[in-house]
Formats: structure tokens, C-alpha cells, sequence
């Protein structure tokens, strides 16, 4: 097959860019930075799409869609926003080509057709959203808006990874007004816990909440919340963020409400979301140096069948034995596929399916017919047992939910070992520079110090955790008072 990969202890970063190219998940695309996600990819985003959809609709959120292009003014309405992503941000300056004179066949940019105003290409939709709900919003019964839209964003990577870092990415972006700050703030976080939820039961992976520190927040954020997961080569990766905007944006845009009392007042704000990074996270969290490992939940095949035989008699034999086990298995609402492609060999599915993370698989041979047996190949384990044909199907849908609680643990053990309180800055950067992980480590509050220990080790605050016991200490690098730990590592 010609599939197998770099390990991962020899390098990581090639491991994970063969896997996403060889597992069928993405390609790199004719446009630098920007990526192809392949059908068996854009099948496992659509799993999780449809989960997190079905999540936010049952919390009261509505579905709306909003334009690509953001005119320069409004983007430059809301400042810190603006500042935030300045950099990052592609613009529309002409609206047509023509031939070239100099170059026969060849096009060039109408000087005439220039834009009045230049038009922004997303970079998120807080702008161009906020303008709308002003003509949306006028009174306290207009109130909570709850809106989410899935897009795709651009933002000018210069450095790019498929999934991580692409210059345009598919995404969810949550945009809501409320009456009062409180309601704002209880938005924010119950998206941060449904966020959580998500990344836990349905990827397999867990997850801490937390807070941002004041540098890492969201440009435009009077309060950043965040997951934030560990990959297997110790770099934190920022899963999801929900942010407390205040009335920054409803000033910005001039968005008031008449409150029962009769007063006009600013709505309160949030905006938050998840993009096709969480595909990248599902594979750097699970898979193995065999290829991809997927939760059940997530598989968009949960069980595949492979007929062993030598002949068509065989293989007609053993089809009317696997189409009736795959329709057991349809009953209990199961994915499943017959795989009795003649075209290639068994050895040769195997590693495929292997490859592309396929939680269980079956095989089925001449032999397995007489004994009324199959083999059962776990993806997760890489076990094989040989079990009985008849109620197999109920084995597997119990099998399924074991795969999906055993990932999960597997990844929390990890993480949790990977969970290292240190108390000098000696023992923060050895631990950084030897084991890696999240380094539990008391921080003064400030900015300055935050920078500072970025420059000398490459590791930022991931999060301020929402749970866990406050305990006053000492600066781990300054030695000036600290309230409580806070999570620093490096990420991606």
C-alpha cells in the first residue's frame, strides 16, 4: 500500500501532516495556506457539525447567515476589534478584470473599477452582524437574540498547518444581545460548558474551562473564555473560546433597546465559536503511529465487514452472511459498511481501515462460516477476538460504547499526568523543556510578566481554570503575590 507513516517519536509534525494526507482527511489546495477537506473528512466535520448544531438549537439558538464581505468602515467601527485583526485581513480593492495589452490571453485588474469603499473578507462577523442588529433590536421583548451562523472566515496566515492554521477555515460563530450584563455573562459561559461537553462525550477529549488572561483574549473581549486540550506531543491546543463582549460592539454600532422601564439602554453582548481546527485535535488526541484512531460517535463508519475468500462461490456465501449481520447492526442504528470490493485484497482493506481510524472491524472467511464465528478487530486497542455470529450485533453496540469511554480515559490519563505543579522557574522550564504539558504555576497578574515568560520559554497562559482550589502563593518568576495558579505550555 505504500500508507505507512512517520512515527511519532521521530517527528511529530510529519506524523500528523501524513496522517491528515494518507488518512483521506485534507489536502493542501492551489491556493497557498488554504486547504481541500476530502469527502471522509468533510463526513467527520459533518458529524460534528450536526451534533453541536442540534446542541445550540436545543439552547434557543437560531441559524441566519450573514455576508462574506465587510465594508472598511464598519470593520473599523469597533477599534480594538479592528486593531486585533488588522494584520491578518484580505481586502477587495477592484470588482473586475480585462485583457491585458501587454500580455496576449492574459488578465490583469481594471484600474477603472476600483471600489468606492474597500470591502474586508471576514475575518470573523462581529461587524457585520452588530450593524444588522440594529435594525433588528429595538425594544426588551426583541430580547435575548440568539444567533448562530456556520461560515468559512479568512484570515492571512503566514505560517499554515492543515486543520491548525489555514488561511480560510469552516467554522460556527454564535452572536447574541441581551437586556442585562449578568444575562451576557451566563451566555457566555453555558456555551463554554457546552463546549466542553461536546469535546468530552462526543470527541473523546478532554478538556479544561478556563479563563484567558487579558493578552490572550478575544480583540474586542471584556472576558475570554476557553477549552483548551493536550495533544500527545505535550502542546495545549485552544479547542473552542466564548467571549463576554460588554457593550463594546452595541456602542460601537449604536444598538439600544427600549427597557420595560422605558429607558433606552445598550444591549449586552457575546460571540463565540469552533472550527475545523477540532479536526485537528481529534487526530493529534487519539491516533497512533497505525494511522487515525476515531470515536465511535465521530466515525462516520463505525463498523466495516471484510469477506475473506478465494472464489465467487465463497465470496456469494459469506455476502449473505455479512448483509445479514450489517442489517442487524443498521437496526441498532449503527454505521456499517459491506466492504466486497474484488479489486483489492483483504490485507490491504485491513490496513486501509486501519489508516482511516474505522473503530471495529469484521472478518469473515470460509472457515468463520462453518463455525458460525467472525473476527472482531478493535481499532482503539488493536486487539482481535473471535466471537459468535449470532447477537453479535448487540456485543458490537456495547463494544462501541466501551471504544468511546476507553479513548476517553486513555486521553484524560495522559493529560492528568501531564498536569505539573511547579513552585521556581528553574523547575518551569525543565519541566518545559523535558516533559511538556500544562505547567501549573502561580503568576503575578501582570502583563509584563506574562511577556516575559513568554520570550525566555515560548510558553503562554492557556487558561485561568474555573475550578480547582485558590491558593495564594509566589510569582514563579517574579516571586510578587499571586492569587491562584494559573495553566502555562506551549501551543499550537
Amino acid at each position: 500500500m505504500g500508507k505507512s507513516l512517520t512515527s511519532r517519536k521521530e517527528d511529530y509534525s510529519k506524523w500528523y501532516n501524513e496522517l491528515v494526507v494518507k488518512a483521506d482527511l485534507a489536502e493542501n489546495s492551489a491556493v497557498r495556506g488554504c486547504m481541500t477537506i476530502k469527502p471522509y473528512g468533510f463526513a467527520i466535520w459533518e458529524k460534528m457539525q450536526a451534533e453541536l448544531d442540534r446542541r445550540l438549537k436545543e439552547t434557543g439558538h437560531e441559524n441566519a447567515y450573514f455576508p462574506l464581505f465587510v465594508p472598511k468602515s464598519l470593520f473599523e467601527a469597533e477599534e480594538k476589534n479592528a486593531e486585533g485583526f488588522a494584520k491578518e485581513c484580505a481586502v477587495v480593492t477592484h470588482y473586475r478584470l480585462q485583457n491585458d495589452p501587454d500580455r496576449p490571453g492574459k488578465l490583469r485588474v481594471d484600474p477603472e473599477a476600483k471600489l468606492d469603499e474597500e470591502l474586508v473578507v471576514r475575518p470573523t462577523s462581529e461587524a457585520v452582524i452588530w450593524n444588522t442588529f440594529k435594525g433588528w433590536i429595538q425594544s426588551y421583548r426583541d430580547l435575548p437574540l440568539k444567533i448562530n451562523q456556520w461560515a468559512n472566515v479568512v484570515r492571512w496566515e503566514m505560517r499554515t498547518r492543515l486543520f491548525l492554521r489555514t488561511t480560510e477555515f469552516l467554522w460556527q460563530e454564535g452572536h447574541t444581545a441581551h437586556a442585562t450584563k449578568k444575562e451576557a455573562i451566563e451566555e457566555a459561559e453555558l456555551i463554554n460548558s457546552l463546549y466542553a461537553d461536546f469535546a468530552e462525550n462526543f470527541l473523546a477529549m478532554p478538556v479544561i474551562q478556563g479563563l484567558k488572561s487579558e493578552s490572550e483574549r478575544f480583540a474586542g473581549a471584556l472576558e475570554t473564555y476557553c477549552i483548551e486540550a493536550l495533544m500527545q506531543d505535550g502542546k495545549a491546543l485552544q479547542a473552542g473560546t466564548s467571549h463576554f463582549l460588554g457593550e463594546n460592539f452595541a456602542k460601537a454600532f449604536d444598538v439600544k433597546f427600549t427597557s420595560d422601564q422605558g429607558k433606552q439602554e445598550y444591549v449586552w453582548a457575546t460571540s463565540w465559536g469552533v472550527s475545523t481546527r477540532l479536526m485537528g485535535a481529534l487526530v493529534m488526541t487519539h491516533s497512533d503511529d497505525n494511522g487515525l484512531v476515531l470515536p465511535p460517535n465521530l466515525a462516520p463508519i463505525q463498523v466495516v465487514i471484510v469477506p475473506i475468500f478465494k472464489n465467487q462461490e465463497q465470496l456469494d456465501l459469506i455476502t449473505e452472511k455479512a448483509e445479514s449481520i450489517a442489517e442487524a447492526l443498521k437496526a441498532k442504528n449503527i454505521r456499517v459498511k459491506y466492504d466486497n470490493r474484488t479489486t483489492h485484497k483483504p490485507g490491504w482493506k485491513f490496513a486501509e481501515y486501519e489508516l482511516k481510524g474505522i473503530p471495529l472491524r469484521i472478518a469473515i472467511g470460509p472457515k468463520d462460516l462453518e463455525k458460525g464465528t467472525v473476527e472482531l478487530a478493535r481499532r482503539d486497542s488493536l486487539t482481535k477476538s473471535f466471537e459468535d455470529q449470532e447477537g453479535i450485533e448487540n456485543l458490537i453496540d456495547n463494544l462501541l460504547k466501551e471504544i468511546q469511554g476507553a479513548l476517553f480515559t486513555k486521553a484524560k490519563n495522559f493529560r492528568d499526568s501531564h498536569i505539573t505543579e511547579v513552585d521556581t522557574f528553574e523547575d518551569f522550564k525543565d519541566i518545559l523543556e523535558n516533559k511538556g504539558g500544562f505547567i501549573s504555576a502561580h503568576w503575578d497578574g501582570t502583563s509584563e510578566t506574562e511577556e516575559k515568560i513568554k520570550e525566555i520559554t515560548k510558553a503562554t497562559i492557556r487558561c485561568i481554570p474555573m475550578e480547582g482550589h485558590k491558593k495564594n502563593g509566589e510569582c514563579v518568576l517574579t516571586g510578587n503575590f499571586s492569587s491562584q495558579r494559573v495553566l502555562f505550555a506551549k501551543a499550537y
